[in-house]
């Protein structure tokens, strides 16, 4: 789409405009194609590395759906205060599977949902309410950052999956690698050589093939399938609550770097318009994210936000109607009130899914460290903290042992590397002099940070 003077997009429809019955429905489902793969993705990795039960899994996988697609709906609608009226989809973002594995393994998901059910709406609303005086210490450089290491320390994850998945006994064997390899493959020849929908959709594509190569080769179990009902209600408090201190000020703290995301995502949305969003609408978006959160807790699902793939779609098809991502929302939730989608999902070789982990988040890191390039200028200052921050994270994510001297409940904060990296990033550029430091505006305040000057000879 050609852009006018003034910053906006030539839309084709509006935020409030409601296209054709027909083609509303096509644009959401296009919608729920793009995000369905990597939100359930999510929770298939959560589950390996808990070690739950393929029903188990199943339940969790159609629980996501259907608060994600409630989530949808609230935000295109609103609920009261609640829902910033935007087409934002929502779903499980990749910021909590550290700490969701690592707590549900060392406490259980009791757990795990009793700090979503506490820090969720705790953190998001008082920021949707404080907005303004958090906003400036979350810049670019920061949440690039905490973007760039959610992305690099999935990768082993990745990786893992497409051996066959950690404790297998085929690990590492030659139809594993060619499955994972093959679903790579055809995604990558999608999104590079094609355009339209095939790009759009060059995943889920991928992930069809590679499914259809695993059941030629007689390497998928249908019965999970079978077993599972088609229609059943979500069963609140499955698997209970507890309240342990370190999940969750660890699950705080990463409520409020999934805060500052969602912000990012309604700012690119609201960019097709030439503006940036309102106070009003940041606060009944991040209100969404919060409540929806602490809700779908009591129904044994993990933390919901905004889906920046989504927000990719809206700026290149020029469809920003709210409407049409309603209808991708009910279409969601309709998909998660079935057991047997759920199953399905539960069919899917590692090895296939690990084809497209690898390429989801290679493009999250990917993402991080174009929101730093563009936004932040890499002088000595910004590198040190670039440096210090990835180093600290991707440190204790190859060598957690590193911290077997501290007590257990540190061990398990600092443990993160989300955590590890996004703390560092706050501190520093908090207190070092610059210009993306919320204390000081001038990089100039202290002596050897500011930037090179870079005359005409200069190379």
């Amino acid at each position: 789409m050609s852009a006018n003077t003034d910053g906006e997009m030539e839309l084709e429809y509006g935020l409030d405009d409601r296209p054709p019955w027909p083609k509303s429905i096509l644009l959401g489902l296009q919608h729920v194609a793009v995000m369905i793969v990597p939100a359930t993705a999510v929770a298939y990795i959560v589950a390996d590395g808990i070690g739950l039960a393929p029903g188990d899994t199943a339940y969790i996988v159609q629980m996501i759906l259907l608060f994600s697609g409630l989530a949808t709906v609230v935000q295109a609608y609103t609920v009261g205060p609640v829902g910033a009226r935007l087409p934002l989809v929502m779903g499980t973002s990749f910021t909590f599977v550290g700490a969701i594995t690592t707590i549900g393994a060392d406490f259980g998901l009791a757990a795990v949902f009793g700090a979503i059910l506490v820090s969720g709406f705790a953190v998001e609303g008082l920021i949707g309410w404080q907005f303004d005086r958090v906003k400036p210490f979350f810049p670019p450089l920061v949440t690039g950052l905490v973007v760039v290491i959610i992305g690099l320390y999935l990768i082993p994850v990745g990786m893992e999956y497409s051996a066959g998945g950690v404790g297998a006994e085929d690990f590492g064997a030659l139809h594993n690698i060619g499955l994972a390899a093959l679903v790579l493959a055809v995604a990558v020849g999608l999104n590079l050589f094609t355009r339209g929908i095939a790009r759009l959709l060059s995943i889920l594509a991928a992930i069809v093939v590679g499914y259809a190569a695993a059941v030629a080769l007689g390497l998928v179990d249908f019965s999970p399938v079978g077993e599972a009902a088609w229609v059943a209600v979500p069963s609140p408090t499955r698997y209970g609550f507890e309240f342990e201190p370190i999940a969750i000020v660890t699950f705080a703290f990463l409520f409020l770097v999934s805060a500052m995301e969602t912000v990012g995502d309604m700012s690119g949305v609201t960019a097709a318009e030439g503006r940036s969003p309102s106070e009003e609408e940041v606060r009944g978006g991040l209100f969404t994210d919060g409540i929806v959160s602490s809700l779908g807790s009591i129904f044994a699902t993990f933390p919901v936000t905004t889906f920046s793939q989504n927000v990719g779609i809206v700026s290149f098809t020029g469809v920003m109607s709210r409407h049409v991502v309603a209808v991708s929302g009910v279409i969601l939730g309709v998909l998660g009130l079935s057991p047997k989608v759920g199953a399905v999902v539960t069919t899917i070789p590692s090895a296939v899914f690990g084809g497209a982990v690898l390429l989801m988040v290679g493009m999250v890191a990917a993402s991080g460290v174009r929101l730093i390039i563009l936004h932040t200028e890499l002088d000595r200052r910004n590198m040190v903290i670039v440096a210090v921050s990835l180093g600290l994270g991707l440190g204790i994510a190859t060598t957690p042992e590193a911290l077997a001297g501290l007590p257990s409940a540190a061990r398990t904060f600092f443990g993160e590397p989300v955590i590890l990296t996004a703390l560092s990033a706050l501190v520093l550029n908090t207190f070092v002099p610059g210009e993306q430091s919320p204390l000081f505006d001038d990089a100039s305040a202290q002596p050897g940070l500011e930037s090179p000057t870079v005359g005409p000879n200069d190379d």
